[in-house]
């Protein structure tokens, strides 16, 4: 597995724990979290690539990018239902 792979689960995966700590509740929010975390995290690594922007890269990681994905996807998760 490549290593850039094993870096955007990572952060993805801190992402989503961290704003679990932030935001509370049971398992099944925490599981929320992470799954909106990691697709947020690919849609952001997806969008960096096919755009062209190279704010901060590692590896082939659009951390700033891929970053700004997964936070708009938590909070789309975590607002309040209708």
């Amino acid at each position: 597995m490549p290593p850039w792979i094993l870096l955007a689960a990572f952060l993805a995966s801190v992402y989503g724990v961290v704003f679990h700590l932030v935001r509370g509740g049971g398992v099944r929010r925490l599981a929320l979290f992470v799954a909106a975390s990691w697709a947020g995290f690919g849609l952001g690594q997806l969008a960096g690539t096919l755009a062209g922007w190279n704010a901060v890269l590692i590896g082939d990681v659009h951390v700033v990018e891929a970053t700004l994905g997964s936070l708009i996807a938590l909070l789309v998760v975590n607002r309040p239902a209708a």
